[in-house]
C-alpha cells in the first residue's frame, strides 16, 4: 500500500480504457503507452490492461504504508528508494518495504514522457463503465476523477501477494520510447478534401512536438499546411479516435491522444494505427517527429508482429529464462 506524499506533474491511474462508452461520448481513455501498461502488469502477473499509475515527467514522492511488490515499465524516471539506497529501474519487479519512500529524480537518458507503476493484481479502484481508468474530462474513474492528490492511498487488489519480486522483463524488442518515424494511414476521403496534399506534406516534413501537448493530443510545430477554409467550414463532425490526425484552421496538425473527444469537426489528414499509438504516448514537448506512408494492410501486419514480440518476451519471462535478443517485435 502506497500513500501520496506529494503528488508530480501528472499521476493518473490508468488501465486499458473504456472504448465501449464511446457512443455516450466519452473518450476512450487509458494508458497512453499501452505497451508498457502491459509489461508491467505481465511483471507482476496480472492482466495486461489492468489498472496502473500513469506518471508523467516528474512523479510522485509515495510513502510505502505496508510492504508490497511493484513494477515499473516505460520511460527511465529515476525512480529509488532513498532510505536504502537503492534505484528501481524500469522493466523490473521490486519488493519495497513499509517505512520507506519511493521518489522519482526526473526523465533519465533523453526520451521518454511516461512510466507506468504496477501493484499485484492492479490497483483497488471502482470500476466506472468498465474501466478503473482516470477520465480528466469526465471528472470521473481512478481516484476521485483526477491526477493523485496528497493524502490519496493506492492498495494493490492482491495485497498480500508477494511472490512476484525480483523479476525483469527480457531485453530487446519493442521500445516505446525510442524515437522512430510512425506509420501514417491516410485520412478519410470526406474529412481529407479540406486539406489537399496535407497527407503528402505530414510525411514530407520533419515535425516537432510542441509545448501544446498533453493527454488529449499532441500540437506539431513545423510549417502551416494549407486549409481549405470554405470546404473546412462544411465539415460536419464525424467520430475519432486517438491517432486522428487532424489539421487545425492555422495549419498545425494535431494528433489526437489516450483522452481526446469522441468526435471532431477538423480536417482528417491522416491516422497514426494503433501499433505506434505507445511510440505517440511516450513522445515529449520539444521532441522530434517524422511520418512514414502506410497501408492499412502495413498496419494490421504491425499490430500483428507486435502482439507476437509481446507473447515470446511474456512466455520467456513467465519461464524465468534469459533473453537478451528478439528481432523487431513491432516490425
Amino acid at each position: 500500500m502506497l500513500e501520496v506524499l506529494a503528488s508530480g506533474l501528472l499521476d493518473t491511474v490508468q488501465d486499458g480504457g473504456r472504448p465501449g462508452a464511446r457512443d455516450l461520448g466519452v473518450p476512450v481513455s487509458g494508458a497512453c503507452d499501452a505497451w508498457s501498461l502491459a509489461v508491467a502488469d505481465r511483471l507482476l502477473g496480472n492482466e495486461p490492461d489492468a489498472a496502473a499509475l500513469e506518471i508523467t515527467a516528474l512523479g510522485p514522492t509515495l510513502a510505502v504504508r505496508q510492504t508490497c511488490v511493484l513494477a515499473l515499465a516505460g520511460a527511465e524516471l529515476g525512480a529509488s528508494v532513498p532510505e536504502e539506497g537503492r534505484a528501481l529501474p524500469v522493466g523490473t519487479s521490486q519488493l519495497v518495504h513499509a517505512g520507506t519512500r519511493i521518489v522519482f529524480a526526473g526523465p533519465r537518458g533523453g526520451r521518454g514522457l511516461r512510466t507506468y507503476l504496477a501493484l499485484a493484481g492492479g490497483i483497488d479502484v471502482p470500476l466506472v463503465l468498465g474501466s478503473r481508468s482516470t477520465c480528466l474530462a469526465g471528472s470521473f474513474g481512478g481516484l476521485d476523477g483526477g491526477p493523485l492528490q496528497t493524502g490519496d492511498v493506492l492498495r494493490p487488489l492482491r495485497p498480500d501477494d508477494l511472490t512476484a519480486a525480483g523479476r525483469r522483463w527480457p531485453g530487446g524488442g519493442f521500445d516505446p520510447t525510442a524515437r522512430r518515424a510512425l506509420r501514417l494511414l491516410p485520412g478519410p476521403s470526406t474529412l481529407s478534401a479540406a486539406c489537399p496534399g496535407a497527407y503528402e506534406a505530414l510525411v514530407a516534413t520533419a515535425w516537432r512536438v510542441s509545448g501544446s501537448a498533453d493527454r488529449m493530443g499532441l500540437r506539431l510545430a513545423g510549417p502551416p499546411l494549407a486549409v481549405d477554409a470554405a470546404a473546412a467550414g462544411m465539415l460536419v463532425s464525424r467520430g475519432v479516435l486517438p491517432g486522428t490526425v487532424q489539421i487545425l484552421p492555422d495549419g498545425s496538425p494535431l494528433v489526437l491522444l489516450a483522452d481526446a473527444q469522441t468526435v471532431g469537426g477538423y480536417p482528417v489528414a491522416g491516422i497514426v494505427p494503433a501499433a505506434d499509438l505507445p511510440l505517440l504516448g511516450q513522445l515529449r514537448p520539444g521532441d522530434p517527429l517524422r511520418f512514414r506512408a502506410a497501408t492499412a494492410a502495413m498496419a494490421r501486419a504491425a499490430s500483428r508482429r507486435q502482439a507476437r514480440g509481446f507473447a515470446a518476451l511474456r512466455s520467456r519471462l513467465e519461464r524465468g529464462t534469459s533473453w537478451d535478443l528478439l528481432a523487431d517485435a513491432a516490425g
